[in-house]
């Protein structure tokens, strides 16, 4: 088997495990916590490895850094600038700040592996059947979520989910 075919498999799998369990949400972003990245990485490739490159410092004093993981034969870069609770840029960062910017773009770059990728596509649920990922939004942030989700999808998906869409918004109506 190439490693390209192997690759393909493990992501797929990697993909689908549903870690919502071990986020945690600070205010408007959803954050899964690089522990249980790595633990779940470890399980699915013993052999994995990481390194963090030279953070990258730019003219602004903010700064950017980069994690290298290594699995399943190939290796993945993710970057991150460091970010304020905000997520905004941090100008002149303290080592915590660095420290936590590190780890999170430790997560990151495991998720290129598909561990909590939907995380960083902005989704709350991993990826599943198209009807199940609508309703599951509504529960969680109501129409607007459900319509946001429902406006992005493909044209097929769209038409699966037609009818689920229209009967939650009767359902908010009532409301």
């Amino acid at each position: 088997m190439s490693i390209k075919n192997a690759m393909t498999g493990f992501f797929k799998k990697l993909r689908s495990l549903d870690v919502s369990q071990f986020t945690e949400k600070k205010g408007r972003f959803t954050y899964l916590s690089w522990a249980h990245c790595v633990d779940q990485l470890l399980l699915a490739d013993e052999q994995a490895t990481w390194t963090h490159k030279e953070p990258t410092v730019y003219p602004d004093n903010t700064m950017m850094v980069w994690c290298d993981v290594h699995a399943f034969g190939k290796t993945m870069t993710a970057y991150l600038p460091v970010l304020d609770f905000k997520n905004a840029p941090v100008k002149n960062p303290n080592a915590m700040q660095i420290n936590t910017a590190m780890q999170r773009c430790l997560a990151k770059g495991i998720s290129l592996y598909g561990i909590g990728l939907y995380i960083f596509c902005g989704e709350d649920i991993p990826l599943g059947s198209p009807s199940e990922a609508v309703q599951q939004t509504f529960e969680e942030q109501g129409i607007e979520g459900a319509r946001a989700l429902y406006n992005k999808m493909n044209e097929k998906d769209r038409s699966e989910c037609l009818p689920i869409i229209q009967a939650l918004i009767k359902k908010s109506e009532k409301k």
